[in-house]
């Protein structure tokens, strides 16, 4: 199967997933469940998932316990998003090419829909569906939660706030962007490869490409930024020029951060190469997160 039939079939696999994981709209609260379903279904290019169905494919993983991996990493991704977009946040009214979540519903409603899909997240990966050891799932949820928190995505979004209007380092911007970009995206690959028989010197070797790969991920997100408009998007752009955010492009030029990424991308290639042609699809995907041009 080529990478672009495979990555069709787990995009479908986490779409059901989703679908059934999420309440239904016709169940009380119905107004909060909408909500929740209109920021997760029908959109996204479902990266995390991705990662984490080759991670664990790597080490021959459950698919049904990859599914709950990969829906657990997607459902908190769509929380971040829910939540940066609020006014206090972001302020924005586009995302995924459409309004946002409280722009399309309200505000409280934005705010308890990001609350309830985060706790989704927990109670999903938590379920009998992980067919793994149970303190191997307590291990999972852990690293799950320390890539949410302070000290990961959460974390990284204060340190971007702080950032407003200031001129940081690219030591800074990289300490910023590995939590509150990278921290999830090194939870995908870790979890998929913990729904397998991953040892812990290969959950070390998948950690630095996971880090790698992340700062990739952001170096070409700020480089789109420039060069995309919004409807090729699908979210407002220009966006961290307007709000005066240090970014790869505006610290480098375009051209040095077109160069940092095609660096990061060897090095995230280098950091496989102890799974030899086994890593396939994380190589593939490490190339499809550095060419993405929507």
């Amino acid at each position: 199967m080529n990478f672009s039939s495979w990555a069709s079939s787990i995009q479908q696999r986490t779409e059901v997933a989703l679908e059934l994981a999420l309440p239904p709209s016709h169940i009380s609260p119905t107004r909060l469940h909408d909500a929740m379903r209109y920021v997760v279904l029908g959109g996204g290019k479902r990266i995390r998932p991705l990662l984490c169905h080759a991670a664990g494919d790597l080490f021959k993983a459950n698919q049904n316990s990859l599914d709950t991996a990969a829906i657990a990493t997607e459902l908190i991704h769509a929380y971040s998003l829910v939540h940066d977009d609020l006014p206090c946040m972001d302020n924005d009214v586009l995302r995924r090419g459409k309004p946002t979540c409280h722009i399309g519903f309200d505000e409280a409603t934005a705010l308890l829909a990001g609350d309830a899909l985060q706790t989704l997240a927990f109670q999903v990966l938590s379920s009998r569906s992980l067919d793994v050891d149970l303190s191997h799932q307590v291990d999972m949820l852990n690293l799950l939660a320390t890539a949410s928190g302070s000290r990961g995505m959460a974390g990284g979004q204060a340190l971007d706030i702080a950032a407003t209007n200031q001129q940081l380092t690219i030591v800074e911007l990289e300490l910023m962007h590995i939590h509150k970009t990278g921290a999830l995206i090194r939870a995908a690959v870790l979890l998929g490869a913990h729904c397998g028989k991953a040892t812990p010197s290969e959950l070390d070797q998948l950690s630095h490409f996971a880090t790698r790969l992340g700062l990739l991920f952001q170096v070409v997100d700020d480089i789109l930024d420039t060069e995309s408009d919004t409807a090729t998007l699908g979210k407002t752009a220009g966006k961290d020029a307007a709000q005066n955010k240090s970014t790869y492009v505006s610290l480098l030029g375009k051209n040095q951060a077109k160069e940092l990424a095609v660096t990061m991308l060897h090095e995230s290639h280098a950091a496989l190469a102890p799974f030899g042609d086994h890593a396939l699809r994380l190589h593939e995907l490490a190339d499809f997160i550095a060419e993405r041009n929507f």
